[in-house]
């Protein structure tokens, strides 16, 4: 697996940039950081808790700045002049829906109930069970607004489509995702922190295009060869600041997973299941509509994730800080990457199966 992880950059298409030691090597580096990351958290506790106060509506201000580098890079290529080319991909738009809102909230729902419910309750707080579950339903509710746009661009993700797509979810989970969650909880009311939501969209969606589309006029003013040479200069920008989230979010969590790694081994296990259903059910949809293979690979990587600041915050405003239900989300936030890289490893290596008819 470590094999295919290593090759995930490698296997970008052809319109990609050259790929250089350090991605060819990004999964060594994710795993080092999530190792340094929980070992600063338990050398540093005061540092990182002051870190993790910096915040509004359970969205952290620093992880925040660290997604804008990451996503920005991205945002820049896209032109939004050619507003036709959104309506090309409608094919792969209607499969990441019918996946983002169809299915996976009750296939986590489903797994939820087979691991936490049947499989896993002898190994499990018996008073925590319904919070666990409860936590996994948050989890899978609502689709990733911002680390989808680093994981669409390690495959070679069409730009706009990513975009499109992001921003479809983000209108579509304002008015349904309070309903789903009430559905699947068996709850008649919930208290979605509307705040969390609204401002995530501002933060993750309209202040980086802003920025984005500002910068692109600025550099495209002083020719092509400005833009061009911005982006290869932010390239290793934006995979260093991945690098830096990933050393923050273990270091926030770097105790919950020293003092109950046996739970988190078996949360993680059906978001596992589900991220890997979800992606690649997602990617043969696709392939049966004769999708392009760029539109395929982020319509996968949209369809598998996840939104856990929504979910953490959610979780602590139902059923408090320290439930299984929080416990579960943060569960979500430490698989996020590891996870999401193998798919893109998946994704870039099967373009071959993919253009087969």
């Amino acid at each position: 697996m470590m094999h295919k992880l290593d090759s995930t950059i490698q296997s970008s298409n052809k319109n990609q940039p050259t790929i250089g030691s350090f991605e060819r090597n990004l999964t060594w580096w994710v795993l080092g950081c999530i190792v340094v990351g929980i070992v600063l958290g338990q050398s540093f506790p005061d540092f990182f808790a002051l870190v993790g106060e910096q915040k509004i509506a359970e969205v952290n201000l620093p992880i925040a700045g660290l997604i804008w580098l990451m996503i920005i890079p991205m945002l820049l290529k896209i032109d939004f002049s050619a507003k036709q080319d959104v309506f090309i991909h409608s094919k792969g738009i209607g499969v990441t829906l019918f996946i983002n809102w169809f299915v996976k909230p009750f296939s986590m729902a489903l797994l939820a109930w087979i691991f936490i419910r049947h499989l896993f309750y002898d190994f499990l707080p018996a008073d925590q069970i319904d919070s666990y579950i409860a936590g996994l339903i948050l989890l899978a509710a609502a689709p990733c607004t911002a680390m989808v746009f680093v994981w669409s661009n390690l495959c070679g993700g069409d730009a706009k489509f990513t975009l499109s797509q992001v921003a479809i979810n983000d209108v579509i989970m304002l008015v349904a995702f309070a309903p789903i969650v009430a559905l699947l909880l068996g709850i008649s009311s919930i208290t979605v922190p509307w705040n969390t939501l609204f401002l995530s969209v501002a933060l993750f969606i309209i202040v980086p295009v802003i920025i984005s589309q500002i910068a692109r006029k600025v550099l495209l003013a002083q020719g092509d060869h400005a833009l061009a040479s911005a982006l290869k200069h932010l390239h290793p920008i934006s995979l260093l600041a991945l690098l830096m989230t990933l050393v923050l979010l273990f270091g926030f969590q770097g105790q919950q997973i020293l003092a109950q790694p046996i739970i988190i081994a078996l949360l993680a296990v059906p978001i596992i299941i589900q991220v890997y259903f979800n992606s690649m059910f997602a990617y043969w949809l696709n392939k049966q509509f004769k999708v392009a293979h760029c539109v395929a690979g982020p319509s996968a990587l949209i369809g598998a994730s996840n939104f856990f600041e929504l979910a953490v915050a959610t979780a602590i405003a139902l059923f408090g800080f320290n439930s299984g239900a929080a416990l579960a989300t943060v569960v979500g936030v430490l698989i996020e990457v590891p996870v999401m890289l193998s798919v893109v490893a998946i994704v870039n290596r099967s373009k071959d199966w993919y253009a087969q008819t």
